[in-house]
């Protein structure tokens, strides 16, 4: 591939993120009023893709909680079948909170969740009006169509890699999809604006800018969408 046609390629994955943002009209850019905070970290089971699974990850936003991301894009097979033997099916998301003790299917129900146990007040009207916002959310992904919903051949890295994002930047999208394509566990943290978390914002990093990525696998650390998806394709890609 040409250098003019990589960058046409990252031109246009760069402008159909900024479209998924756009039509969901800022979801998951900043933080709400916040409750108690978990002791141990959530884990959730879900796919870029999916417009459901949007919706939660928004939720995470908004709360400023983190969660160790365990992708199942299809026909992936790194994380589906324990979801699939925890759960009894294949469906998406699935949340498993050891805090509350609870393991659940279903967005609104895994919504309702997080802002009843770690919120301080009810879930945005945006995120409470079921039919509508799902509807918004299958619409929003349009422009990536399925990017980061299959799976591509990957090695599994020994233990998650960290990744700090915010639910409606474009460019942490980008990173997010490929993560989830390579079936790529990873330590999300959520910065996104108001956000206490971002106090403790890597040093390496130098200023607040995501996305963010630390691969302790490697020692590696790095800023900027396009160098972090090359190198998880060079590291982890097959």
């Amino acid at each position: 591939m040409s250098d003019a046609t990589k960058s046409t390629s990252s031109s246009l994955g760069i402008g159909s993120s900024f479209a998924v943002s756009v039509l969901r009209l800022g979801a998951g850019r900043a933080v709400g009023p916040l409750g108690p905070r978990p002791q141990k970290r959530l884990e959730l089971f879900e796919f870029e893709a999916c417009p459901f699974c949007r919706k939660v990850r928004e939720a995470l936003t908004v709360l400023d909680l983190e969660a160790v991301i365990y992708p199942c894009p299809k026909q992936g097979e790194r994380f589906r079948p324990g979801v699939i033997e925890r759960g009894g099916k294949a469906q998406f998301p699935y949340l498993v909170d050891a805090n509350a003790g609870v393991e659940l299917y279903e967005s609104d129900a895994i919504v309702a969740h997080l802002f009843e146990r770690y919120g301080s007040s009810p879930a945005p009207l945006w995120l409470r009006v079921a039919g509508l916002n799902d509807l918004g959310s299958i619409l929003a992904g349009l422009p990536r169509a399925a990017r980061g919903g299959w799976v591509r051949p990957s090695r599994r890295p020994e233990v998650p890699l960290e990744l700090w994002s915010f639910e409606v930047s474009p460019y942490c999208r980008l990173v997010r999809e490929r993560l989830c394509e390579l079936e790529i566990p990873y330590v999300l943290h959520n910065v996104a604006s108001g956000s206490p978390s971002r106090a403790s914002f890597p040093e390496a990093a130098g200023r607040v800018q995501v996305p963010y990525l630390r691969d302790p696998n490697t020692g590696r650390e790095m800023l900027e969408s396009g160098d972090i998806v090359a190198y998880l394709d060079a590291e982890y890609g097959q």
